[in-house]
């Protein structure tokens, strides 16, 4: 799994990278926003299920790096998750 978690986040830098070059040359970015926003849900969502089977099998020794890493990722899902709710909202 963590192979695939890898390639997933090596398209997930390159896209960043493209979200923030395409619209200095006049590209709208707005779908391919949410796009990586859902991307970014999928990867995180992977990624809590590897770090919890990383601390349950004993792979991590270090309680606070294991505790910050699950943080993280629980903090990014929390952020594109109100993304796409936001730009899918009536408001």
């Amino acid at each position: 799994m963590g192979g695939f978690l890898a390639a997933g986040m090596m398209v997930a830098l390159i896209s960043m990278v493209a979200l923030i070059a395409l619209p200095f040359f006049g590209v709208e970015v707005g779908a391919f926003s949410l796009a990586f926003s859902a991307l970014i849900v999928m990867l995180m969502a992977g990624f809590i299920l590897y770090d919890t089977s990383n601390i349950v099998n004993g792979v991590y020794t270090n309680y606070i790096m294991a505790t910050v890493s699950l943080y993280l990722n629980i903090y990014n899902l929390f952020v594109h998750l109100l993304s796409l709710i936001g730009a899918f909202s009536d408001d």
